[in-house]
């Protein structure tokens, strides 16, 4: 499996092909989306902090999941829920791998959030606890203290996210070991910077533009308290969109990982 380099430009065509595989196929994302959202919940409720480690050592195959699903419905097929634990199915090897995979994801996510909060003094425990009361969070959020803390959490959390982002696929499709799989998956990461830079502004303008739009309309209707209504909807689908996109990342960073049909060409080609 060879790398490929790719043009920073591409970063947008991910975030384009993501949309347009999920529109194509808006309830089988949210069925996936909602059966991740379920397992993780219960979790959470019934074993608590251990839970919550759990799903910090599933994000790795959640993510893998989403990438079969995104190379099934581009080859024309209906993804279901059934595609998170495919990959389990694997020789025992890559399933040992994966698990180290997501065990180095969790305790690695849990140092960078106990580093954040050492960092900003837990300024986003307080703003998790007055989410209940919208003027208390929005006097925080107002706060430019609370944008530094947030801007510190964003700058450690990437780098891992990009440490471990082609690895699950690479052990999952190129049958590596944990330890190769990350080291090539930094590798073309690196190499893929200027897209992945692309990639992740790409999102921030989307998320942006939505809200400033989504805004005004309210605004301009006299009835901005239905924002509320609208905001928890357009964060589902604009997360289900970004997990259905990263397969198009894995694939446009190895050469032959997987013949599904023609590549889109770069916009720089």
């Amino acid at each position: 499996m060879k790398l490929r380099h790719v043009g920073p430009l591409q970063g947008i065509l991910w975030v384009r092909r993501g949309f347009e595989v999920f529109l194509r196929q808006p309830l089988a994302y949210a069925a996936l989306f909602f059966t991740f959202l379920f397992a993780a919940f219960v979790l959470i409720v019934t074993m608590r902090q251990l839970g919550a480690l759990a799903v910090l050592a599933l994000m790795p195959l959640v993510s893998l999941g989403f990438m079969l699903a995104t190379r099934k419905a581009t080859q024309g097929g209906f993804p279901l829920p059934s595609l998170f634990i495919e990959p389990l199915r694997a020789p025992r090897r890559q399933v040992m791998a994966l698990l180290q995979i997501g065990l180095a994801y969790a305790v690695l996510s849990m140092l960078t959030m106990w580093l954040a909060d050492a960092m900003d003094g837990g300024r986003i425990d307080a703003l998790q606890g007055a989410m209940t009361s919208q003027e208390a969070s929005a006097e925080m959020m107002d706060d430019p203290a609370m944008h530094r803390a947030l801007l510190v959490r964003l700058l450690l959390t990437v780098p891992v996210s990009l440490l471990f982002w082609h690895a699950p696929a690479l052990v999952h499709w190129g049958g590596v070991s944990a330890v190769q799989s990350v080291f090539f998956s930094v590798v073309a990461c690196w190499r893929n910077l200027g897209a992945f830079i692309v990639y992740f502004l790409t999102w921030a303008a989307a998320v942006l533009f939505f809200g400033v739009v989504a805004t005004l309309i309210f605004t301009l209707l006299s009835a901005p308290q239905l924002m509320a209504l609208v905001a928890f909807p357009a964060t589902l689908m604009f997360l289900t969109a970004f997990y259905a996109s990263l397969y198009f990342t894995f694939d446009d960073c190895f050469i032959d990982a997987m013949p599904v049909g023609p590549k889109v060409a770069s916009p720089e080609t």
